[in-house]
């Protein structure tokens, strides 16, 4: 067994504490040091409540010893993405506005998680109001990527990604509505999942009835990943679009023949802006898995014909729920609202009825045509990010491959398309790119076909661990051990101290 529990599996750590062979109170003291070592270099959590995770650990291993039914997460600590209520722990989605927010209650997704036993040790951090893909905020500033701190981990679930890859804790929270859970997992070398529609609730949807936004797992394996979903997955009445997921295809792996996958594969799916670097470093993966699989095609002329209009779809699609989420604060005051999300109500504010309409037809032939593929092949592959890493001072990608794009989010079209296809998608991290960063592989599954997605990536991931250069990439543990002050820049005035509740510095 390693020396540190931090380096352990989530699915090892719950089987050995099921066993008696570790201490829930051990491993929490275990993960609140790692938090301690590195978090001052890396940013990643926000707001801590380790005295009550320690009564909790306690309680849990009172639970072990008297031989009580244990959850699936027993004792396992769990990191809370900060656009999560939760309850009694500050909750503050980066906006100056929830600076003293401290909810009753958990949001649905946590309090499941709750249920099964993990323990919560903190949130972790996101751009303002969860807007963009790198995170950074007046509250507690930026997230430094763990490969190199002063770059961009990525959003809006960067804070939990930079917390996986420096073993911080076994498994964290995410959301995606452009990409928030796969582009930081891509950018921090860990898994991200963006699940179905309707599979964790999300009650957090001004519009419940839209299918862009997800709440779903991140973890350092596939395994872990599939562990958290098992547990967060389920109906609830606040969110009209969940329905009963059968959860015992988590919990039970079916084996994968890679020699029998058929596999589709696109670099840009015909319109996203991609660097010649990630292009070079996607095809090179693509060399490396066409030998391992039946068949490695790339997207037919006609699903690369079906997207044309996508950036501009999304565009709408994504403006209905900022005009829907914001239109009190903006009509108070816009300088209350992040210069993201004033941009997107901004955009929105200006479109018609007409767009909307058109917007939600397209995206209807979007999914249609798209889902045509799986008739011929299993999955489909892509790269999830267009570049490799920028400053985190820098708000967003202003220019990929020598284009300049044409908002905050325009650099994430290789994700923001699946989002209106609706489809499962996971981000595989898949050795480094030619800057030495991770590099993630989108692997999307057929329309609600999660389980068997979760399945095929891990038989994939356990290919790619016995190849040197496509296996997950580990940060230097030595350079993490020097804090970064910078990351703390932004930051105007931070919440008092007896919300945190914990010093982290």
């Amino acid at each position: 067994m390693p020396k540190e529990l931090t380096a352990l599996s989530a699915v090892q750590l719950r089987r050995l504490i099921g066993t008696g062979e570790i201490s829930p109170v051990a491993l929490l003291e275990a993960c609140i040091n790692r938090i301690r070592r590195y978090n001052p270099a890396v940013n990643a959590m926000a707001a801590t409540c380790f005295a009550r995770a320690r009564q909790e650990a306690a309680e849990a291993e009172r639970q072990v010893r008297a031989g009580e039914p244990l959850g699936p997460l027993h004792g396992i600590p769990l990191a809370v993405k900060d656009l999560e209520d939760t309850a009694g722990l500050l909750t503050t989605r980066g906006s100056p506005l929830l600076r003293t927010n401290v909810p009753d209650s958990d949001a649905a997704s946590v309090a499941r998680l709750r249920a099964a036993g993990a323990i919560v040790v903190g949130k972790t951090n996101v751009p303002e109001w969860g807007a963009g893909a790198n995170s950074r905020n007046p509250v507690w500033g930026a997230t430094g990527n763990p490969f190199a701190p002063l770059r961009n981990a990525g959003g809006s679930s960067g804070g939990s990604a930079a917390a996986l890859a420096c073993d911080m804790v076994p498994l964290a929270t995410g959301s995606d509505t452009g990409g928030s859970l796969r582009i930081p997992a891509a950018l921090c070398g860990v898994v991200g999942f963006r699940p179905s529609p309707g599979i964790v609730a999300s009650e957090r949807r001004a519009l419940g009835w839209s299918p862009i936004s997800v709440v779903g797992p991140m973890g350092r394996t596939v395994a872990d990943t599939r562990l958290q979903l098992a547990a967060e997955a389920g109906v609830d009445a606040a969110d009209p679009l969940t329905y009963p997921f059968a959860t015992a295809a988590l919990e039970t792996r079916e084996d994968v023949n890679l020699s029998e996958l058929r596999v589709g594969y696109t670099e840009d799916f015909g319109i996203c802006l991609v660097d010649q670097d990630i292009r070079e470093t996607f095809r090179q993966t693509i060399a490396a898995i066409r030998p391992l699989v039946a068949s490695c095609d790339e997207l037919p002329d006609t699903t690369i014909a079906a997207m044309a209009d996508a950036d501009r779809c999304f565009d709408v699609i994504r403006a209905i729920g900022f005009v829907t989420g914001y239109h009190d604060i903006y009509q108070r005051d816009p300088a209350l609202l992040g210069d993201n999300v004033r941009a997107n109500y901004e955009i929105g504010a200006a479109m018609s009825l007409a767009d909307v309409g058109w917007a939600h037809q397209q995206q209807t032939t979007i999914f249609r045509r798209f889902n045509e593929l799986f008739h011929g092949v299993d999955v489909v592959l892509a790269p999830v990010t267009p570049v490799s890493r920028f400053p985190w001072s820098q708000l967003y990608a202003a220019e990929v491959d020598g284009q300049p794009t044409r908002n905050y989010y325009h650099w994430l079209g290789l994700t923001y398309v699946i989002t209106l296809t609706t489809n499962p998608a996971l981000s595989l991290p898949c050795g480094t790119d030619a800057a030495g960063m991770p590099f993630g592989l989108q692997i999307i599954g057929a329309h609600r076909a999660d389980a068997r997605l979760l399945d095929i990536a891990e038989e994939m991931e356990r290919a790619f661990a016995k190849v040197p250069a496509l296996r997950r990439p580990i940060p230097d543990r030595a350079a993490l051990e020097r804090p970064v002050p910078q990351l703390r820049a932004l930051v105007s005035a931070p919440p008092p101290p007896e919300l945190t509740r914990d010093d982290i510095e």
